[in-house]
């Protein structure tokens, strides 16, 4: 009877082990892009900020619309994208979900939204302000 209780003890802990390594290994995979540093949210800083440039010339003032801008750090991952790329200048608003993008040459809106969509986030539309 002893010998029976104990090994019901060792499979009732295989199965609860069972169980936490499947949980484990579920939220690793959900966690995948974020520790790649890839998806809608970044989950946190550690990003150098990139500062806007100055332009000489301004030849036109876009309005990018953004989902899936959730917190400050989002904020910044898409004004560096956008201020990494030759003249432009880009200031984010998580809270408003827009990115003003001013441009001192003629960028395509293509290459304004593939730098933002690479990150995570969608650009739902693009006004000339």
């Amino acid at each position: 009877m002893k010998e029976n209780n104990k090994e019901s003890e060792k499979m009732g802990t295989y199965i609860i082990c069972g169980i936490l390594v499947i949980v484990v290994i579920a939220a690793l995979l959900g966690s995948k892009k974020h520790f790649k540093g890839e998806g809608g949210c970044c989950g946190g800083g550690g990003d150098v900020k990139i500062k806007p440039k100055h332009l000489d010339t301004i030849v036109a003032t876009k309005k990018l619309h953004i989902e899936g801008m959730s917190c400050v750090n989002c904020q910044n991952r898409i004004e560096n994208a956008l201020n990494g790329m030759a003249q432009v200048n880009a200031k984010a608003s998580f809270k408003k979900g827009e990115a003003i993008v001013k441009l001192g040459a003629d960028v395509p809106e293509e290459e304004l939204c593939e730098a933002v969509e690479k990150l995570g986030y969608k650009v739902t539309s693009i006004e000339l302000m």
